[in-house]
């Protein structure tokens, strides 16, 4: 079979705004690679928008967990894999220990030799830091815009929405639950008792996968499905249709800064 190879593709949200980061051109790009160099493919996996950041993406955790069945894992670049220089050692101090290599194409580096190793630790940091210097740049314009701006302040697809020209619009199907959840809540059941009721009827969650207890955490401390919107510790309205009520949601989470009795009426 020769040497089985792990292939790993990712794209955050401001990665695909980019050119030659699409999942597709990466999968090609690293297909390409394990023919001219004789690796079978062990596997693709998959995220699509999440950072790299943090290690807490579903894809990655995959193949992680699935490491007896390749022998090296793939990436076309190295902020690919990670963009946290801790997260990158820990990662490599567990392919070290369970006798599984890394490469990455673009970078031209692997473990095989010492220099491969030290280089990519140097790599590693710099990207790490121009993923800060960005960050750090984001936050501030995004705090200006919850501060002064209209329009709606990022994240993926909520449940219980969907985007139509930038706009968030009710989807009424996944509404019906998010207040479900809500009056299941208030009548004393617990967030794994609600994720097996929304199992057993086959509702699905997000993207149509199962629910659980932190998907129904979600959902009771999103302040989004009150009509309003949040970054950091700014508050406003937003410009889309509520699915709860404001007194339902301070219930669940408590007051709510600034909040009056007007804003408490019932979403319909």
């Amino acid at each position: 079979m020769g040497i089985r190879a792990a292939l790993y593709t990712r794209v955050s949200t401001e990665d695909q705004a980019k050119d030659g980061f699409s999942l597709d051109a990466q999968k090609k790009f690293l297909l390409e690679h394990c023919v001219s160099r004789g690796l079978t493919p062990a596997g693709i996996y998959v995220d699509e928008g999440y950072s790299g950041r943090s290690v807490d993406r579903p894809a990655y955790q995959e193949m992680m967990a699935a490491m007896d069945q390749w022998d090296v894992l793939l990436v076309l670049k190295m902020d690919r894999i990670h963009r946290n220089s801790m997260n990158f050692t820990l990662m490599m101090n567990h392919l070290r220990e369970n006798g599984k290599d890394f490469t990455s194409t673009r970078d031209k580096f692997d473990t095989s030799t010492a220099i491969g190793r030290f280089v990519m630790d140097i790599i590693q940091r710099i990207a790490q830091l121009e993923s800060e210097q960005i960050g750090e740049r984001v936050k501030i314009g995004m705090e200006q815009k919850a501060r002064t701006g209209t329009g709606h302040l990022g994240s993926g697809h909520p449940y219980g929405y969907y985007y139509d020209n930038g706009k968030l619009e009710v989807d009424l199907d996944e509404a019906l639950t998010v207040r479900a959840i809500y009056r299941m809540h208030s009548k004393g059941s617990s967030l794994n008792d609600i994720a097996k009721i929304l199992n057993d009827a086959n509702i699905p969650a997000k993207k149509g996968g199962q629910w659980n207890k932190q998907s129904v955490h979600k959902i009771l401390h999103n302040l989004l499905y009150t009509g309003y919107m949040k970054w950091d510790t700014v508050v406003r309205p937003g410009e889309h249709t509520p699915i709860i009520s404001l007194q339902d949601y301070e219930e669940v989470n408590g007051p709510l800064p600034g909040s009056t009795d007007d804003e408490n009426s019932a979403a319909s």
